[in-house]
């Protein structure tokens, strides 16, 4: 069954947001509408809807034009096996004493390694997106050096690959998973149980630090979060509440152009810049609580 996307960009969000709601009254009837701001500081707003049938464009025109949207642009998605597109495509990732794969390559495991395994369905966070890379290089540097934190928060973990790799490096840590959405909490802890971690590691599902256990169990010594330029520059301060005196954070989730942004945040919020690795666009910043 072929599906169809339409894409536009316009200023704003409450602007984007009644756009999106004027899609979903459509005829036919779209599988789904999606809001997104576009991390480039220039104010944009990307509105994305999906159908299942060719979509009426002369209704996707007025829509653009009623909302100060940009036309429409109108694609037919090919059909795609995609859980066998990323069998074939994502090759284990290396990340210092990390190794991440895929079940379908349990045979390529080398010895040694702190292996992990996610699962092709749920690709985002395998590791071979730069910002998770990114996280993975910067623990491993830290570990490598010495650094052994007793209390570990992974905020918006995703598939939980930051919180494993934390986990089976330090036996004796405890460490919290969280994520605002409740399908990758669902996710998080499939994973944690595929990979053997079951009682090493929770999670929950939370907006920041926004979690009666994860307050409990602070200050921590390390917190990943690998989200998006405006969550983390808004966690500023909740960071530096959360965290003590020679806590490390490690920040991705931002493109190159935005991680003096996102430094000055934390700057402001009392951290000390410590490390910062580029990956393609990609930024990973490692800072220190003061």
């Amino acid at each position: 069954m072929p599906t169809f996307t339409a894409l536009t960009t316009l200023p704003g969000e409450d602007p984007a947001n009644a756009l999106a709601a004027a899609l979903e009254r459509m005829v036919p009837e779209p599988m789904g509408v999606g809001v997104f701001e576009i991390e480039d500081d220039s104010g944009l707003w990307e509105v994305g809807v999906y159908f299942l049938e060719q979509p009426d464009e002369v209704v996707l025109d007025v829509l653009a034009l009623a909302f100060g949207a940009k036309p429409f642009a109108i694609s037919e998605l090919p059909e795609i096996d995609w859980v066998a597109k990323v069998k074939r495509e994502l090759s284990p990732v290396e990340a210092g004493r990390f190794f991440v794969y895929g079940s379908h390559d349990a045979d390529k495991v080398p010895e040694g390694r702190v292996a992990l395994m996610i699962e092709a369905t749920v690709a985002f966070g395998t590791g071979h997106h730069g910002t998770t890379l990114g996280c993975l290089r910067a623990f491993d540097r830290l570990y490598e050096g010495g650094f052994r934190p007793a209390r570990v928060a992974d905020i918006g973990c995703g598939t939980a690959v930051l919180a494993m790799a934390a986990a089976a490096v330090l036996p004796d840590a405890l460490i919290i998973a969280s994520d605002i959405d409740e399908v990758a909490v669902d996710v998080a802890e499939a994973n944690v149980a595929v990979n053997n971690l079951a009682g090493r590691i929770e999670c929950l599902e939370a907006a920041g630090f926004a979690n009666p256990r994860l307050a409990a169990a602070a200050p921590y010594d390390l917190v990943f979060a690998n989200i998006l330029k405006g969550p983390l520059i808004e966690l500023a301060p909740s960071m530096a509440a959360h965290t003590t005196t020679g806590s490390l954070v490690i920040l991705s989730g931002l493109l190159v152009v935005q991680a003096e942004a996102v430094t000055a945040a934390y700057v402001a919020a009392g951290f000390t810049p410590d490390t910062r690795d580029d990956i393609g666009e990609w930024s990973t910043l490692v800072l220190r609580r003061n």
